[in-house]
């Protein structure tokens, strides 16, 4: 597989629904594949401790991109929290 056409997955956190050592709100986490978990509403994070765990969708924002567009999506996002 070419990297170049790999695309990652990322998540904006919206809040850290109870999993305070583990998630912090307005930060981005990669995503991995996880069809089961998905099925459940659930997604497959990489959370601050570099481990993957499994998080509820409630506690974020998927972000469709390209891993060179997160920074933008980031900055746009944490504009947004910053008036709130």
């Amino acid at each position: 597989m070419n990297n170049e056409n790999t695309e990652l997955r990322f998540a904006f956190c919206l809040n850290d629904g109870g999993y305070v050592d583990d998630l912090k709100p307005r930060t981005v986490y990669q995503v991995l594949p996880d069809e089961s978990a998905a099925k459940s509403d659930y997604l497959r994070v990489i959370d601050e401790t570099g481990e993957d765990y499994l998080y509820p969708k409630l506690c974020s924002y998927r972000l469709n991109c390209r891993a060179r567009s997160v920074m933008f999506y980031f900055r746009l996002l944490a504009k947004i929290y910053s008036h709130l």
